[in-house]
């Protein structure tokens, strides 16, 4: 039985100003338009609160399901975006179904789930590329190297009787939660880690107090942290516990020898950090080891393996012909340097813009951890970075000026793309048509298959891949290398209409 008071502190900060701002919008307009109207927004408001209950780990959720569920997607746990959409969802009356999380997995439907990714992408493609698609098999199990649970308090007569970790389906206030004790989908490391911090927050009364969230992240390498959320302020007593945990999680099987998992914790305007708060990866790429520092908080591929086959296949594919570099790539959202740096050796420069202060904090050490000299990451927009380009007079970037490159002196034959979800807007289409080589990362092949029309207008598709980033999901990462092609071409090899039927239609 859930305690209508673990309810209350569940919902935490961010709902109740959600719902404060709802309410104080909508004054005005119900004086104004009477009764009727009052009446409807109190209703919506009802079910808006019951949904920011259900989404942020209070009562109100609906039945509890034990390590079952499907494969939520890229998006392993509760993510902000999904519990902006229920609470509109729910005002609005309407419900937003979601797939249950992925907890435990049959190894045995790996083959059938990735050759039904092979047909869709096969299909949907089929007008721009009939050549070999390369296809790269993901871990059946213990894959993914970070993900988030909410950590669930059960309570009886006013007292805690139990704490566990839970995933949402998402949804309206009627969604389900899925308690998670053990996780197919993370690393074997994770996994140890998750025992291991439950085991020490529950009963423990500092540490368990207000506690709503546990983010884990791991890497092949053995290093990890492990971010704890509150709704309360963290003082020195809870500073001092969890160091005691701290501790605990270094005996933990699979760490690099001496290494000791950062402990985070964080709260509203508070964030106190035991150790660091990045973790250090190390990826065997065409026979070399590339170091790369990921931050607690930032993006990094979730899937070490795949991210592997990711930088190898654009290695492949960018080699010079000759093996001497004969011009520049430009990398826009290139995150902490993650392809930039492995496919330095294909290029004379290799130029990335990132918006994310940290995250050219973070490529900037990864350039000289690596040993890099090439490479130049600046802090930049990629729509700023455009808009230069396209004009055709190269404005002044000073944060490329203070690192000694002279964009003007750059003869950039590539571009490498990896967006989010959304795709590439109109403009910067607009600038990598003009590349002679398009590399595009996609994590969301409709959005992809826009774009490639679009860029079909003047390239080929070249090279098409599949990689496996979540297996037993609809979701799959795409990569494409397209060239330019001679004006007027266009080749059967890449799906086209062919030369003799482009003939035709100039003829008539």
């Amino acid at each position: 039985v859930d305690d209508p008071r673990s309810a209350m502190l569940a919902r935490g900060t961010r709902a109740r100003a959600v719902l404060l701002r709802a309410r104080t919008r909508e004054t005005g307009r119900r004086a104004a338009q009477g009764p009727k109207l009052r009446a409807n927004t109190r209703d919506v408001f009802s079910r808006t609160s019951r949904a920011m209950t259900s989404v942020d780990g209070g009562g109100g959720g609906g039945p509890l399901e034990k390590n079952q569920g499907t494969k939520l997607g890229a998006n392993v746990g509760a993510d902000v975006v999904g519990k902006r959409r229920s609470v509109r969802a729910a005002a609005a009356g309407t419900s937003s179904a979601a797939p249950a999380p992925i907890i435990c997995v049959d190894t045995e439907t790996y083959d059938k789930q990735l050759g039904d990714k092979v047909e869709r992408v096969r299909t949907q493609f089929a007008d721009f590329f009939s050549g070999e698609l390369e296809v790269f098999r993901s871990k059946k199990k213990h894959y993914r190297m970070r993900s988030e649970f909410r950590i669930w308090h059960d309570y009886e007569q006013g007292t805690e009787k139990d704490l566990y970790y839970v995933m949402f389906q998402g949804g309206g206030h009627d969604q389900k939660r899925f308690r998670v004790d053990d996780f197919d989908v993370g690393s074997e490391l994770l996994n140890r880690l998750m025992r291991k911090i439950i085991e020490g927050v529950r009963g423990n009364e500092v540490l368990s107090k207000k506690i709503f969230q546990a983010n884990f992240h791991t890497t092949l390498s053995g290093q990890a942290m492990v971010s704890l959320l509150y709704h309360r302020k963290l003082d020195e007593e809870w500073k001092a516990e969890a160091e005691k945990l701290r501790q605990q999680l270094a005996t933990a099987e699979g760490l690099e020898e001496g290494h000791v998992p950062s402990l985070i914790g964080r709260s509203r305007k508070q964030k106190e950090v035991l150790g660091v708060d990045h973790v250090t990866e190390t990826l065997h790429v065409c026979g070399r080891d590339l170091s790369y520092r990921q931050l607690e908080g930032n993006f990094s591929q979730p899937n070490g393996g795949m991210c592997i086959n990711m930088l190898e296949w654009a290695v492949k594919h960018t080699r010079p012909e000759g093996g001497e570099p004969k011009d520049d790539l430009l990398e826009l959202y290139c995150g902490n340097g993650n392809f930039s740096i492995a496919m330095a050796e294909n290029f004379r420069r290799c130029v990335g813009t990132e918006i994310s202060k940290r995250s050219v904090a973070a490529a900037q050490h990864n350039i000289k951890a690596n040993g890099v000299e090439n490479v130049v990451i600046a802090r930049c927009g990629s729509e700023e970075f455009s808009a230069a380009l396209l004009s055709d007079k190269m404005k002044s970037f000073k944060r490329f000026e203070q690192q000694g490159l002279d964009l003007s002196e750059c003869d950039f034959g590539t571009v490498l793309v990896d967006p989010p979800r959304a795709g590439l807007d109109d403009d910067t289409v607009k600038l990598v048509s003009k590349f002679g080589t398009i590399v595009y990362i996609s994590c969301n092949p409709d959005t992809l298959c826009e774009n490639v029309k679009a860029l079909s207008e003047t390239h080929d598709v070249a090279h098409f891949a599949l990689f496996d980033q979540f297996p037993y999901s609809h979701h799959v990462e795409c990569g494409v290398v397209m060239r330019k092609r001679a004006k007027g071409k266009r080749t059967r090899e890449a799906g086209g209409a062919g030369e003799e039927e482009d003939a035709a239609k100039a003829k008539k």
